[in-house]
């Protein structure tokens, strides 16, 4: 399955306005993706609209976000359905520091639906870190059926480079990967890697070069393979 499982839209700070749910699935249609994620900063507000773009152009939609942890580990989670996703995104913002946005210092926040409309704007600032420690982000993203994916883990808030290895209590199977950089070769042996293009433009996400494999071309075949399976 030729994907791109990590992207920001709109509704992210630190991505274009023109990161709407209707651009982003335009996009990887006319680029040859078959699935994608939109994993906005702790939160997945746009999800709905997003599914309803990937509908019309035939993608798989594989819900998900980018959590912030306590220790500003980012950390990806992936769940079956959109409603689960916007349900745990809720929590995991209520979990944030009672911080407003300032659009004119980090961007603008929008909700937008699949005519590019503004239907609301954000005021909470997304892209800090949470209370929850990494354990915890772990725990709720499974026990709400979820996967959880350490983002891109040899570059900066990733996981091997905030904290230096894997913890003991807790496993990922599963690894987003920059292969543009360097890695511990060691550290990641027997584990799955993720290959993404974490875009905050259109012009940044991936053409079809990531080729998944999955037992079965669908969302549930797709899921099983970032949960490992």
């Amino acid at each position: 399955m030729l994907v791109d499982l990590h992207m920001h839209s709109c509704l992210s700070p630190c991505a274009d306005d023109d990161m709407t749910p209707a651009n982003i699935c335009g996009m990887a249609h006319i680029k040859g993706l078959e699935a994608i994620a939109v994993t906005d900063h702790n939160s997945a507000r746009n999800l709905p609209y997003v599914k309803e773009a990937a509908d019309y152009y035939g993608l798989i939609l594989l819900p998900g976000m980018e959590i912030t942890t306590r220790e500003e580990v980012h950390l990806l989670g992936y769940f079956r359905d959109v409603e689960t996703a916007v349900e745990v995104g809720e929590f995991f913002s209520g979990h944030l520091p009672p911080m407003k946005n300032r659009p004119d210092y980090f961007g603008n926040q929008l909700v937008m639906n699949t005519d590019d409309e503004v239907l609301d704007v954000e005021e909470r600032l997304l892209m800090g870190a949470t209370d929850l420690s990494l354990q915890e982000c772990v725990k709720i993203i499974r026990d709400h059926g979820g996967a959880a994916v350490p983002a891109h883990i040899n570059r900066g808030h990733g996981l091997l480079v905030t904290l230096g290895l894997f913890p003991e209590d807790v496993e990922f199977p599963v690894v987003e990967v920059r292969p543009e950089l360097p890695v511990n070769e060691k550290l990641i042996t027997g584990k799955r890697r993720l290959w993404s293009s974490d875009a905050h433009r259109l012009g940044d996400i991936l053409e079809a070069v990531s080729d998944l494999p999955v037992d079965r071309f669908s969302l549930g075949g797709l899921f099983d393979a970032v949960s490992g399976r």
